[in-house]
C-alpha cells in the first residue's frame, strides 16, 4: 500500500468517525427533547444558567449540558475534516466541495439550536413557532448527515465510477425530498408524542379524534401515512434498481436499503402501538438517520463518474 493510498484510507476513516459521532449527537438531541431537559440550561446560550459550566446542576441541566459539549465536538470534527480536505483534494473535487457543505450545515445548524433556546422553545413550549423550528432542524441536519456521507463516500482511495445505469435526477430529487419530509414529519410528530403523550393507542386515537385538540396531536395522524407512501416508494424502486444494476456492492447496498425500510415502518408501528417510550423514539430516529444514509449512498453511486484526474495534495 502506498503512502497516499494510507493517506486517503486515514481520511476515510476520519470522515466516516466524523458522521458517526454526529449521528450520537443527533439522538442525544431527541432524548434531549422527548425527556423534556430542553430548558435545562435556562434561556443562556452558549452559556448555561449564565455559568461556562453549571454549578450544581439536576437531571434536565447535565442532559442538555451533555448535548452542547458534544455538538460542540462535533464542530471542531467537522471544521478538522474541512481542513484536511482542502489540504487532501484538488479544487473540484467532490469530497472537498461536500466539505465546505458540511461546515456550512453545522454552522447553520448551531444557529438554529441557539435560537430554539434563546427564543424559549424548549421545554414545555407547544408553539407553532417551535413546530416550525423543530421541522426545520430536522431538514438541517439531515442536509448535514448527507454531506459528511458524501464526503466519506467520494473521499474513499477506492474509484468511485458509479453503477450503471445512471440514477435521474428526477428520481433522486423525488427520493431525497420524500425522506426528508418524512423525516420533518416525523419530527413534529415526536414533538406531539413528547408534550401529549398518550397513556395508550385507544387514548392516542381518541385525542386525534377529538374536536379542538392541539394542532400538534391533530398532525400525528399524518407521519405513518407519509411514512408508508415514502417507504413502499423506496422499496419499489430498490428493488427495480437491484435487477438493473450489475455491481455486486450495488446490489448489496439496494438489498439492505429495502429490508432497512421494511424494519424502519415496523418499528413506526411498534412505537404507535406502544406510545412512542423514549427508548423506541431513539431506535426509529437512528433506523431513519441509517436509512437516509444507504439512500445517499446508492444515490451518489447512480450519479458517480470518474473525476478527471488531478494531483493530490499532501495531508
Amino acid at each position: 500500500m502506498t503512502t497516499d493510498h494510507r493517506r486517503a484510507a486515514a481520511f476515510t476513516r476520519y470522515a466516516w468517525g466524523v458522521l458517526a459521532v454526529n449521528l450520537g449527537v443527533i439522538l442525544w438531541g431527541a432524548f434531549v427533547r422527548a425527556s423534556g431537559s430542553g430548558a435545562g440550561c435556562g434561556s443562556h446560550w452558549p452559556l448555561c444558567n449564565g455559568s461556562i459550566v453549571p454549578r450544581d446542576p439536576g437531571e434536565a441541566t447535565i442532559i442538555e449540558f451533555v448535548h452542547r459539549l458534544g455538538s460542540g465536538l462535533a464542530l471542531v470534527l467537522v471544521a478538522g475534516l474541512w481542513v484536511w480536505a482542502l489540504r487532501r483534494f484538488p479544487r473540484g473535487a467532490a469530497a472537498r466541495r461536500w466539505a465546505w457543505v458540511a461546515l456550512g450545515l453545522i454552522l447553520l445548524e448551531a444557529v438554529v439550536g441557539a435560537g430554539l433556546v434563546l427564543m424559549g422553545w424548549v421545554g414545555e413550549d407547544a408553539s407553532g413557532a417551535r413546530a416550525a423550528s423543530i421541522a426545520a432542524h430536522l431538514a438541517i441536519t439531515y442536509a448535514l448527515v448527507a454531506s459528511l456521507t458524501f464526503v466519506a463516500w467520494y473521499g474513499s482511495p477506492e474509484p468511485r465510477r458509479g453503477a450503471a445505469p445512471a440514477i435521474s435526477w428526477v428520481i433522486t430529487v423525488a427520493l431525497s425530498l420524500g425522506m426528508v419530509l418524512l423525516g420533518m414529519s416525523g419530527a413534529v410528530t415526536a414533538l406531539g408524542d413528547t408534550l401529549f403523550p398518550p397513556g395508550s393507542l385507544a387514548e392516542g386515537l381518541v385525542q386525534d379524534l377529538s374536536p379542538g385538540v392541539h394542532f400538534l396531536v391533530r398532525l400525528r395522524v399524518f407521519h405513518p401515512l407519509l411514512a408508508l407512501a415514502v417507504a413502499g416508494g423506496g422499496v419499489v424502486w430498490a428493488d427495480a434498481r437491484r435487477r438493473e444494476v450489475t455491481s455486486i456492492p450495488a446490489r448489496w447496498r439496494l438489498t439492505l436499503l429495502r429490508g432497512s425500510l421494511l424494519v424502519q415502518v415496523a418499528a413506526g408501528a411498534a412505537n404507535v402501538l406502544l406510545s412512542a417510550p423514549v427508548w423506541l423514539q431513539l431506535a426509529h430516529l437512528l433506523l431513519a438517520e441509517l436509512v437516509w444514509i444507504l439512500l445517499i449512498v446508492c444515490l451518489a453511486e447512480g450519479q458517480a463518474r470518474p473525476e478527471p484526474e488531478a494531483p493530490v495534495l499532501a495531508a
